[in-house]
């Protein structure tokens, strides 16, 4: 795009941003701190030494010091990365969600469906160790014991951080085009199918998913999350649109690192229930308090949220049109 359309394109957006930085909302503030970023590196690819590059630098300082400038308005700036960056950047992700999560439930009905067929494919993707363990379980009437053999304390820490590490793996293969993000989603997924048919054909199918999804639907949905996180860093690098291929690399990693520091408060919690909860097979309604809040939690913010944001985003811009 030639500087003269890009400038055309924006120019009004700009003036309203620099008329309107004293007074304007923190959180607004913040959207359009967001939005003036892209702008200047935009300018900065193509039109490194134009007025319109020095302009938007000019700009953008302003506007960082406006949200930067006291203990205060940091606080709020970590109130608005959780109440509107981050949903704005699941809006804007809503394909690359919907991929992974797409990708997961198909490599999961496979890993079914391949183990109902093949006797041993469960001894392979489970590991033969952890399939006889299971297998003395439930000869003994337990076949979950494996969530009492550790202190409370050590499992937490250890669960947490394992899957800190994987959906971390899940999202820095995507470097490799979105192709190591959409292994690490095949694999996954051909493991929860694979134990999941594995429960129903030893008959405590019902067990599991009243014990294992009590910390699963966290856990499960933020792999996928991760996943699409993984997903955005690559197709940063197949579609660069308008941006070098280098600067939108850069543009969607930083994305893709901000959906997994969002993802690290979903990946406590659910330590925390598999660490001090599930080892207790609660019942079918304690289970259910569990398991349906946090699946509506996860549809709702992750998905419902950010819709109904841009929505009132939107609504609001006409408004200030009119």
């Amino acid at each position: 795009m030639r500087e003269a359309l890009f400038k055309k394109h924006n120019l009004d957006k700009w003036q309203e941003f620099e008329e309107d930085s004293v007074n304007v909302n923190p959180d607004i503030l913040s959207e359009r701190f967001v939005e003036l970023t892209d702008d200047l590196s935009y300018a900065r690819t193509f039109y490194p030494d134009s007025p319109t590059t020095q302009y938007l630098n000019g700009l953008t300082s302003t506007l960082f010091s406006k949200i930067y400038s006291n203990k205060r308005e940091k606080a709020n700036r970590f109130i608005t990365f959780w109440k509107v960056e981050l949903p704005t950047l699941f809006y804007n992700s809503q394909r690359q969600l919907l991929f992974s999560f797409i990708i997961f439930s198909i490599s999961a009905l496979l890993g079914a469906v391949s183990a109902a067929y093949d006797d041993s494919f469960a001894r392979l993707i489970l590991g033969d160790s952890y399939v006889e363990m299971t297998l003395e379980n439930i000869e003994k009437g337990d076949p979950l014991a494996i969530y009492g053999n550790e202190d409370e304390i050590t499992m937490f820490f250890m669960i947490t951080i394992n899957n800190i590490k994987v959906s971390f793996i899940t999202f820095v293969m995507g470097i490799l085009f979105s192709i190591g993000t959409g292994y690490f989603l095949v694999f996954n997924g051909i493991m929860v199918g694979v134990f999941q048919y594995f429960c129903y054909q030893h008959g405590f199918l019902e067990t599991s998913l009243l014990t294992i999804w009590l910390h699963g639907t966290l856990e499960i949905s933020s792999i996928v999350i991760a996943g699409c996180a993984g997903l955005v860093m690559g197709n940063s690098l197949l579609f660069p649109k308008t941006f070098t291929r280098l600067a939108s690399f850069k543009k969607g990693a930083k994305q893709g690192l901000k959906i997994i520091i969002g993802l690290v408060p979903l990946f406590i919690v659910a330590g925390f229930i598999e660490s001090f909860l599930t080892r207790k097979h609660l019942s079918l309604i304690p289970s259910l308090m569990i398991i349906l809040p946090s699946a509506l939690f996860i549809i709702w913010y992750f998905v419902v949220y950010p819709i109904q944001l841009n929505r009132f985003r939107n609504e609001k811009n006409t408004q200030n049109n009119l």
